[in-house]
């Protein structure tokens, strides 16, 4: 795993229950701004359950991918957790 993966990995598992980050703030947090889609590509390999993939979502407010489950189950945990899902 690269140094900016672990970084990504770091950045995300301290997003807290209830929030959520865009690719873009999570590329900026992990030092390289311009790293949105790198980002993107870190969640969609991400199948550990300590790093809350599903709290990472698109600059525009869209939900973007979920490799557990698809977008559906993203909502679906996300509103559970209070998130106000567009």
């Amino acid at each position: 795993m690269s140094h900016f993966q672990e970084k990504v990995r770091a950045v995300v598992r301290e997003i807290p229950k209830g929030s959520v980050r865009t690719y873009k703030e999570v590329a900026i947090a992990a030092g390289n701004p311009q790293a949105a889609r790198a980002v993107a590509k870190v969640m969609a390999a991400n199948y550990d359950p300590e790093i809350p993939c599903h709290r990472v979502i698109r600059s525009d407010g869209s939900l973007g991918g979920y490799n557990r489950g698809g977008v559906s189950q993203k909502r679906k945990i996300l509103e559970a957790e209070g998130v106000i899902c567009k």
